[in-house]
């Protein structure tokens, strides 16, 4: 078991790869008395065309069959796992994004049995067609649901505005249609290839003892028997730099305007070090500009153009990345346009200091830190920054090393116009007879 001692987090990480290629990591946590404990493949809902384990021809399977398989794992012929659970104490649940499919549970007792029913439940598949067709029902009211709730649909307008090929732009549960044509083999074809020991982190944290945790693992493990590791193999389309749709209305029903001005990354196809240094440098310059202590957003605030539902981020993952500047606005056009002319502003004439550089990566330092008291934080984001070759406990010294060009470079990509999107929701239109 290895050992990493993080001197200026005062944390240790164990880890230990075990032979199936299931890779553990446990971090205790002293004055915790709760145990969080996640299982997470590396799977998601843009992985939709690969080549199954054992085959050798592509497949493209039915959209928001990975959260539609992620809803299927808990039932058993035995019965519901999460009674299971909480007859332990223990708190369960799960989620599916775009690249990873995460089973967890919180408890402060009985942590080893808890976390031999996660372990079991996540490796014994069951799937007849039978609970197939009754779990479409379900899922098809949770589309539903999803489909009237305003700030979702805005998120994912922008995102279906930028990408005309990617598998991003497709909602993670998929749509009525989609899901319609899940079947029972689907869901075991995609469970064989992708729920394999090496491509999933089983990561722990809290009240745990780390030795006797990785011997209960390893020794769960070592009664299970699984095929050989194999490498998967996922496609995605190629995709232009330039966004699918430049400005798109929605109508819904809504009091005021809610906009997302999104500008499609164009740098995405990296991971490790470079892209935790990409990463947190687009992070810091998106903060510099718009940031709620910017010269902008107290331009726009003056003018009554934001309220607190203003947001100003970045995101990516290997193979996509945007940013995206919105708000609830009495006049999106005026939003809109002010945010653009402040991107070609910046891009041209970087203005910020190295002192505003210190002050913003010092604010990012202090969130994190104190984001490191959630265990359920360091869980979920340890497993996602592992699937990208990169540490969550680099953070802080890759902030700490940041350089203003670094910062100034990240911004300058977002100077492509044709990168840029706007999508808007209004409300509907009152009949002029009223």
């Amino acid at each position: 078991m290895n050992e990493t001692y993080f001197e200026q987090l005062e944390e240790t990480l164990y880890h230990e790869q075990l032979p199936n290629g299931l890779n553990v990591y446990i971090l205790p946590k002293k004055g915790f008395s709760k145990t969080y404990v996640t299982f997470t493949t590396k799977y998601g809902s843009i992985d939709r065309e690969f080549i199954p384990l054992g085959k050798d021809k592509t497949v493209i399977v039915p959209d928001g069959i990975a959260h539609f398989l992620e809803h299927k794992m808990f039932e058993k012929e035995e019965g519901d796992v999460f009674q299971k659970f909480s007859e332990k104490g223990a708190s369960a649940n799960a989620f599916t994004s775009f690249t990873r499919t995460a089973y967890l549970f919180s408890s402060t007792d009985y942590i080893l049995d808890n976390t031999k029913t996660l372990l079991d439940f996540v490796q014994q598949p069951y799937f007849t067609e039978q609970t197939v067709e009754k779990e479409k029902g379900i899922i098809a009211q949770e589309i539903t649901m999803y489909d009237d709730q305003p700030d979702w649909r805005l998120y994912f307008g922008a995102i279906e505005n930028m990408y005309k090929e990617h598998p991003v732009k497709i909602d993670i549960a998929g749509t009525v249609e989609s899901i319609n044509k899940i079947t029972a083999e689907h869901l075991y074809e995609c469970y064989n290839t992708f729920y394999h020991p090496s491509n999933m982190v089983l990561f722990v944290v809290g009240a745990v003892d780390p030795k006797e945790m990785m011997a209960f693992i390893k020794e769960d493990q070592a009664s299970k028997t699984f095929e050989a590791p194999q490498e998967i193999t996922r496609f995605f389309p190629d995709e232009q730099n330039d966004v699918d749709i430049k400005e798109r209305k929605l109508q819904m029903d809504v009091q005021k305007p809610k906009v997302i001005y999104g500008i499609k990354s164009n740098n995405v196809n990296i991971s490790g070090e470079e892209m935790l240094n990409y990463e947190l440098a687009m992070q810091v310059a998106i903060e510099l500009v718009f940031g709620r202590t910017s010269a902008f957003y107290q331009d726009v605030y003056d003018k009554g153009l934001v309220d607190e539902s203003y947001s100003a981020d970045y995101s990516m993952e290997n193979g996509y990345g945007f940013s995206m500047i919105g708000s609830d606005t009495s006049n999106a056009e005026e939003l809109t346009q002010t945010i653009r002319q402040s991107i070609l502003n910046h891009a041209s004439e970087w203005e910020f200091t190295v002192e505003d550089l210190k002050r913003i990566t010092r604010k990012k330092i202090g969130y994190f830190l104190r984001a490191l008291n959630s265990i359920e934080y360091i869980a979920n984001q340890f497993t996602r920054y592992s699937f990208n070759d990169m540490n969550l406990f680099d953070v802080v010294p890759a902030l700490e090393n940041l350089s203003m060009e670094q910062v100034k470079d990240a911004f300058e990509t977002l100077r492509n116009e044709n990168a840029h999107t706007v999508f808007t929701i209004v409300p509907f239109e009152k009949n002029k007879n009223e």
